[in-house]
C-alpha cells in the first residue's frame, strides 16, 4: 500500500471514530423521573380545623344587687350543690362621701323637718285645747238641755263641735308623726360612714348559693369590694359534660351534616372520636392573622370514646379536629401525579420506558392523594411531579 493510501486509510478511520463519538454524545438521553403506584387503598378526605373543648352548660353567677361583696374563698375545681354551698356574701354597701354643698343641704333639711315637727308640735297642742274647749261646751248644752233652756239645735252643734275637736286632735297627732318620721329620715342622711358601719353589724346579708351542682370553673371576681347588679362573680359547670366547638369557614360548614365522624387529635393523648352534633345557623364575620375577612360557623361535636379516654381535658382546652367528608377504598394517586389537560385531568403512565399521556376521571381528594374513578388500572405506575420536558412518547428512567 502507497504512503498516500495509508494514509488516507488512517485518516478516513480517525474521521469515522469522530462522527460516531459526535452521534453518541448527541443521541437523546433517557429523562429521569419519579414513579408512583396506582394501587386501591383508604382514602380519607377530611376538613381538618382547630377547636376548642367547653363545658356543654356553663352557668355564671351573677351579684344579685349593689353591695359589698365579701371575698369569695371558692377555688376553681371546687365541687359545689344546689342550694348547699355558699359561694359568696353580700352585705349593704356604705353610702358615697358627702361634699360640702351636698352636706350643707342635707343640714338645711334637717332644720326645715325640725321646725316641721315643732309646728306640728303646736298644732297638736291647739287640737287639744280645743277638744277640751268642745267637751266643755257638750256637757254644758247637755245640762241645759235638760232644763229645757237652749233648743236641740244647739246640742247638736255643741255635739258635732265635740266631733270635730276629736278628728282635728286625732289628725294632728298623725300628723305629728310624720313630721317626726320625716326629722329621723333627714337626719339619716347625714350619718358618718363609721355611724353606718357600728350599725350594719346586725344586717343580714344576701347569701349567694350554688345554682346548680358541678364543678367551679373560674372565679371572675374574688377580692372584696362594691359591685354593681349582675356583675358576673364565677362560673360553675359539669366538667364530665363536654363538648368541642369548631369555628370552620362557611364554605366548608356547608359541608358538614350531623351525625358525620370526626377524628379528634392534637390534644396530648391517643386519636379520640367524635360525631357532629350540630351546627350553628348564624355566621360570624371574624378578621384572620392576615387582615381578611371571613364568614365563620360554629359546628359543635360530640365524644363518641367513654368518658374514661377523654378525662383530663378540661373547659377551654385546644384540641385538633377532622370532620370525616368521605372514607373508603378505591383506586387513589399522589396528588402530585394529576395535570391539567385541556379542559381535563391527565397522568403520564411510564410502559416500556416511555411516557405515555393518559386522561383519567378523578373523584374524592385530599391533600395527599385523589381517587381516580377511570382512566387507569391498579399496579400501573405514573410520573410524579412532570415537568415541561414530558411529552407523550419520550424516553424515561426511574430517577
Amino acid at each position: 500500500m502507497s504512503v498516500a493510501k495509508r494514509r488516507l486509510a488512517i485518516w478516513g478511520s480517525l474521521l469515522a471514530l469522530l462522527i460516531a463519538g459526535i452521534a453518541y454524545a448527541l443521541r437523546p438521553q433517557p429523562i429521569q423521573v419519579d414513579l408512583a403506584l396506582a394501587e386501591t387503598g383508604t382514602l380519607r378526605v377530611t376538613i381538618d380545623e382547630e377547636g376548642e373543648t367547653r363545658v356543654r352548660d356553663v352557668y355564671t353567677l351573677h351579684a344579685p344587687l349593689r353591695g359589698q361583696l365579701q371575698r369569695i374563698t371558692a377555688e376553681p375545681g371546687d365541687v359545689v350543690k344546689a342550694g348547699d354551698t355558699l359561694l359568696a356574701q353580700i352585705e349593704p354597701a356604705a353610702p358615697a362621701f358627702l361634699d360640702v354643698r351636698t352636706e350643707a343641704e342635707l343640714q338645711a333639711a334637717v332644720e326645715a323637718a325640725r321646725a316641721a315637727y315643732n309646728f306640728a308640735a303646736a298644732e297638736l297642742n291647739k287640737a287639744k285645747a280645743d277638744l277640751t274647749f268642745a267637751e266643755g261646751e257638750r256637757a254644758r248644752a247637755r245640762m241645759l238641755i235638760e232644763r229645757r233652756t237652749i233648743s236641740q239645735r244647739s246640742l247638736e252643734d255643741a255635739e258635732r263641735a265635740y266631733n270635730v275637736a276629736q278628728a282635728n286632735l286625732a289628725t294632728a297627732e298623725a300628723g305629728l308623726k310624720v313630721r317626726e318620721h320625716e326629722l329621723h329620715q333627714a337626719r339619716s342622711r347625714l350619718l358618718s360612714r363609721q355611724e353606718i358601719r357600728t350599725r350594719s353589724s346586725a344586717c343580714e346579708c344576701v347569701a349567694v348559693t350554688a345554682p346548680v351542682s358541678g364543678v367551679v370553673l373560674q372565679v371572675m371576681r374574688r377580692s372584696e369590694g362594691v359591685v354593681e347588679a349582675g356583675t358576673p362573680l364565677l362560673d360553675i359547670g359539669d366538667p364530665a359534660d363536654l363538648e368541642i366547638v369548631v369555628n370552620l369557614l362557611s364554605e366548608d360548614a356547608v359541608q358538614i351534616r350531623p351525625g358525620q365522624k370526626a377524628i379528634i387529635t392534637g390534644w396530648g393523648g391517643e386519636d379520640l372520636k367524635g360525631v357532629v352534633q350540630r351546627i350553628e345557623p348564624f355566621g360570624k364575620t371574624e378578621v384572620s392573622a392576615l387582615g381578611i375577612e371571613e364568614q365563620r360557623v360554629d359546628v359543635v361535636l360530640d365524644f363518641a370514646d367513654p368518658p374514661e379516654r377523654w378525662r383530663s381535658l378540661g373547659h377551654g382546652y385546644r384540641v385538633d379536629v377532622q370532620v370525616i367528608l368521605f372514607e373508603g377504598e378505591v383506586l387513589r394517586l399522589p396528588l402530585g401525579a394529576l395535570f391539567r389537560q385541556d379542559d381535563e385531568w391527565a397522568v403520564f403512565v411510564a410502559a416500556d420506558g416511555q411516557a405515555r399521556l393518559r386522561r383519567v376521571a378523578v373523584g374524592q381528594r385530599n391533600s395527599l392523594s385523589v381517587e381516580i374513578r377511570e382512566g387507569l388500572r391498579p399496579g400501573q405506575r405514573v410520573i410524579l411531579y412532570p415537568s415541561d420536558r414530558i411529552k407523550d412518547g419520550v424516553t424515561i428512567v426511574e430517577r
